[in-house]
């Protein structure tokens, strides 16, 4: 088989291949605009995350012990790290606001909550409670509890496979009314 041969078939396999797969989606308020999905149909969308979302947080704790007249100081440092791979899936658990979604991506409940930028073409991206100066990262509530989180994870955004997506649509009709003869 000649290499012109080999790569045209290789270009149609991965043609049919990759038209059996996922064709994920920014999702962005233009498209929510769109299509005006309602939060029950929203709950319904297969959500995945971007990139990697690094959450962690360190609980320092430390006991002292007195020895031979002298106080003994040992200390422990317990640091919490979760880590969101791309690609996780994750579902709409409600929404406090018109644009803000807290979103899950495991069986916990545990959600993060992701809103649209001005600087990200109106992506759906990660929403902190607090993002530090100079690229420090930001505060994340995660689990009822506060995480840092890198610059980086700022970028992570919300992503859908359209084709999905827009089956999910609901038929909507409203009753002209009846009136007796």
């Amino acid at each position: 088989m000649k290499a012109s041969a080999r790569i045209f078939t290789l270009f149609i396999l991965t043609l049919l291949f990759s038209s059996c797969g996922k064709q994920l989606t920014y999702f962005t308020q233009n498209l929510y605009d769109e299509y005006g999905w309602s939060e029950a149909e929203l709950k319904r969308i297969q959500f995945y995350v971007s990139q990697d979302i690094q959450l962690y947080r360190s609980l320092e704790g430390g006991n002292s012990t007195i020895e031979d007249g002298q106080i003994k100081i040992k200390s422990r440092r317990k640091v919490d790290e979760i880590t969101i791979k791309a690609g996780t899936p994750g579902t709409l658990i409600f929404s406090p606001k018109e644009d803000r979604y807290a979103v899950s991506f495991d069986d916990s409940g545990a959600y993060l909550m992701f809103g649209p930028g001005k600087k990200t073409r109106g992506r759906y991206t990660l929403r902190a409670k607090e993002w530090k100066a100079r690229g420090q990262g930001g505060i994340v509530t995660y689990d009822n509890a506060e995480y840092f989180t890198n610059t980086e994870s700022a970028y992570a955004a919300l992503m859908v496979d359209l084709r999905k997506a827009r089956k999910s649509v609901v038929k909507k009709e409203t009753a002209s009314g009846r009136k007796v003869n």
